[in-house]
């Protein structure tokens, strides 16, 4: 089974190639890369560029012009790039650990989405970790606890310790909290069934609760993935708000009715005219085929 990695971006391509080159360290080689990039300039596009050759897999950039926050159009353009039977959204300032994929494609189940985990790093520790040669992923567990007790990251015991993956995940009915697609998997057939994200739901917040509530609407059961899936969470200053309470009214609201399906989504984008491109930068391909995820 091959697995896309849509990772989405935008004007911030140090923490992007750092998010690539850990990708490279990956054990489990069985997947592809759609960078999914919501107008990046065009200095951090040529940055992405000069990376691509020297990656092992797949990379292809899909670029919309920058109109403003649109983190869902971003990520719909990246889905309808990809070639795998399994989506795993990512954001490009999460850097996953060299078993991130594996660990994804363990925790798999048809008729399942996995919500992902991460840790949270300082902006002490994210400046380092940008500007000096620190290989985050494969630092060991004692210098992990040591950042804990200075304060640089949050948690560090999950990036560790592996959970079983049938243990206590699955969580029954729609629950807001811990919802994150800065890491989360998610098969393709489902997020085509749903219409992918709803690009309604204009600047910061909430379309990801969206996603999962009508995932969960269309059968999808939610499987936590902590304990397994963690990524490094690189600081950044907030984005701005402006129609976070707008995006939340709308959430609630649907809660409250019965929409599958995105009013504006992968059939029927709410900016169609919005200049986009797809480029293949590597056209690497997969080695090494694990096995399949298991059958329902």
């Amino acid at each position: 089974m091959l697995i896309s990695l849509v990772v989405v971006t935008y004007n911030r391509s140090d923490a992007l190639l750092a998010v690539l080159r850990a990708l490279a360290l990956q054990s489990d080689h069985a997947f592809e890369v759609i960078v999914a990039d919501d107008g990046s300039r065009e200095e951090h596009v040529a940055a992405l560029r000069e990376l691509a050759p020297r990656l092992p897999y797949r990379l292809v950039h899909a670029w919309q012009a920058d109109v403003g926050f649109t983190a869902a159009a971003a990520r719909n353009w990246g889905a309808r790039q990809a070639r795998g039977d399994y989506l795993v959204l990512l954001d490009g300032d999460c850097v996953p650990r060299p078993d991130f994929v594996a660990r994804h494609r363990a925790l798999a189940r048809p008729g399942c989405l996995l919500n992902g985990s991460r840790v949270l790093l300082s902006p002490a520790l994210t400046e380092r970790a940008l500007t000096q040669p620190l290989e985050l992923p494969s630092m060991p567990w004692h210098w992990w606890l040591a950042q804990r007790l200075r304060g640089g990251c949050n948690k560090w015991l999950g990036l560790f310790l592996r959970w079983p993956p049938g243990l206590r995940r699955a969580r029954a009915g729609f629950r807001w909290k811990g919802i994150r697609s800065c890491n989360m998997g998610v098969w393709r057939r489902d997020f085509e069934a749903i219409d992918g994200f709803d690009e309604s739901f204009d600047g910061w917040g909430h379309e990801d609760a969206d996603f999962v509530l009508r995932l969960q609407r269309h059968g999808c059961a939610r499987v936590d993935g902590y304990w397994a899936t963690e990524v490094l969470h690189l600081w950044h200053r907030q984005a701005e708000r402006a129609q976070e309470s707008h995006n939340l009214d709308m959430v609630r609201a649907r809660m409250q009715g019965d929409v599958v399906r995105a009013e504006h989504g992968l059939s029927h984008p709410r900016l169609p005219q919005l200049e986009r491109s797809a480029r293949v930068l590597r056209d690497g391909s997969a080695r090494a085929t694990p096995s399949p995820a298991p059958k329902a």
